[in-house]
């Protein structure tokens, strides 16, 4: 039986491209379909909350997160793209528990309509982008360098969402 590390190496470059594009796709949806559950909420219950004068304008929501996973998912591709050890093993894992925690924020605090609940994914959410910033930065620099702007997005949420909880006591 072939390894999946032997298969990825024994890979053809065009190939190689099309597992980059799948990255992006895979993160991408995640991303939209967070969008899905939003969409309804922002004119409706997050229209009525008391926000802090430092919350963005709306188009840069869509704009900043799109960025930021097609950065995540480029960083991504570059740990799987390198040689098989634990240390990758490890390094993808946590960017698969970054993802889930990345997915439940959007149904917590909007869906649930609960800036608490948000709170309480967002912060897990943090510390497991921090996690793969390290288990990737130990690997790959570049790629590390890449989950920089996602921790300081994700850690300008958490101050909003917790001003958006105390504002709306």
């Amino acid at each position: 039986m072939t390894s999946i590390s032997a298969f990825r190496d024994e890979m053809p470059r065009p190939y190689r491209w099309l597992i980059l594009a799948a990255f992006v796709l895979v993160t991408l949806l995640i991303g939209w379909a967070s969008g899905i559950v939003t969409a309804s909420k922002i004119p409706t219950w997050y229209a009525g909350l008391a926000k802090p004068w430092f919350t963005p304008p709306r188009w840069a929501f869509p704009v900043a997160w799109t960025l930021l996973y097609i950065m995540m998912a480029v960083a991504a591709w570059r740990i799987w793209s390198g040689p098989a050890s634990p240390a990758r093993r490890q390094a993808l894992g946590w960017y698969a528990v970054q993802l889930v925690f990345n997915a439940l924020w959007t149904p917590a605090f909007f869906g649930a309509e609960s800036p608490a609940l948000g709170l309480a994914v967002i912060v897990p959410l943090w510390i497991s982008v921090l996690m793969t910033l390290r288990r990737f930065g130990a690997i790959d620099r570049a790629a590390g360098w890449m989950f920089v702007p996602y921790l300081a997005w994700v850690s300008y949420a958490i101050l909003l969402n917790a001003t958006i909880l105390v504002m709306n006591r």
